[in-house]
């Protein structure tokens, strides 16, 4: 599979005619990615006559540059899921997804209704007024708002710190936009919130827990894979984004506290 051929369309170069081999990507700076090394490639693979593909061979480490263009897409996703950085290298840099804010927004949803069945849990009202609904509504509204500051000071975290250690992460300039790009399709795992209220039940919370770490361990493999930089560098760029959230998220419980203790306390003058 590794440099054998297949007919069919794929990412990578265009068609030519005859049966010469495609010529090299004539842009100045190189378009693709080794998935194995990480080392910058011109093209993917070159198409011979009648649709017969050649994966090209890697410079530098002698493998094939790509070998996923090959493979079916439940495969690819099985090991991104799997948390493997050739998977991460394709689809980062050798294919053009752009669901990223779309898939931000979704998973902000996700999260958001998450809190809002807490909140509803932790508070049952069966009162059918309207006012109510319209309440547990706005509820959700300010669930969403919450969870899109926390993912804020996540990031504002991560790139923080690669600001701070930018002569250590990479050799030349890191593509922060591409970072944030890779974080936030990192962390699809988020979709699995949904799935875990849904289907309810005594081992939830512990499910809801390892989700977050799953999600972690994904930005931490896609910090690593875009800056093409060591384990310790990215683990403390995720330690940094999750401080600076859970730091959030105390100052946001203390300013509820506050407020639920002045209302008591306003109560209480009252009767």
């Amino acid at each position: 599979m590794g440099t054998g051929g297949r007919s069919g369309p794929r990412p990578g170069k265009g068609n030519v005619e005859g049966a010469a081999a495609t010529p090299t990507a004539t842009s100045a700076s190189c378009q693709y990615r080794c998935i194995e090394c990480s080392e910058e490639a011109k093209e993917l693979y070159r198409d011979y006559s009648h649709g017969v593909l050649k994966i090209t061979i890697c410079k530098s480490c002698q493998k094939p540059v790509d070998k996923y263009i090959e493979y079916d897409p439940v495969i690819i996703l099985i090991n991104a899921i799997l948390c493997k950085a050739q998977a991460y290298r394709h689809i980062l840099f050798n294919t053009k997804i752009n669901i990223h804010g779309k898939l931000c927004i979704f998973c902000l949803l996700c999260e958001a209704y998450l809190r809002w069945w807490q909140l509803q849990d932790s508070n049952q009202n069966t009162d059918p007024d309207d006012l109510i609904r319209y309440a547990k509504e706005w509820d959700f509204y300010r669930m969403f708002a919450i969870a899109s500051l926390e993912q804020t000071a996540f990031l504002v975290g991560i790139f923080t710190f690669l600001w701070v250690e930018r002569p250590m992460t990479a050799k030349k300039k890191p593509n922060f936009i591409l970072l944030m790009k890779a974080l936030l399709l990192s962390s699809y795992g988020k979709l699995l919130l949904i799935p875990a209220v849904i289907w309810e039940h005594d081992y939830t919370t512990l499910c809801l827990k390892l989700i977050k770490m799953f999600v972690l361990t994904s930005n931490f493999q896609a910090i690593r894979v875009t800056l093409n930089i060591n384990w310790k560098l990215s683990f403390l760029a995720i330690l940094s984004g999750w401080l600076l959230e859970s730091t959030m998220v105390y100052f946001y419980q203390r300013m509820e506290w506050d407020i639920g203790s002045d209302c008591a306390i306003y109560k209480s003058q009252d009767f």
